[in-house]
């Protein structure tokens, strides 16, 4: 019993306020960039949650909002 509730204390601690997987990707063609890409002078953007499978990027998002929903025990509300 004390394991499993370790195990909840450390998924509520490591989820709130955390912030999603992002990786660098082409907006067009979901191609996974390197990181220098999502620069301010790169032609690639951040995307949000998600997975990368072939070099491509899938089941995310490049609004961070839309992944972005905090965990257990956390408030949606906040600013940014």
């Amino acid at each position: 019993m004390v394991l499993g509730g370790m195990g909840i204390l450390a998924l509520t601690i490591t989820s709130c306020g955390s912030e999603p997987d992002k990786r660098c990707a082409d907006r067009n063609t979901y191609e996974e960039l390197s990181k220098s890409d999502c620069d301010s002078t790169g032609t690639g953007s951040y995307y949000y949650g998600g997975k990368s499978s072939n070099g491509r990027v899938y089941d995310g998002s490049f609004d961070k909002s839309a992944v972005d929903r905090g965990g257990f025990g956390c408030s949606s509300t906040g600013g940014g």
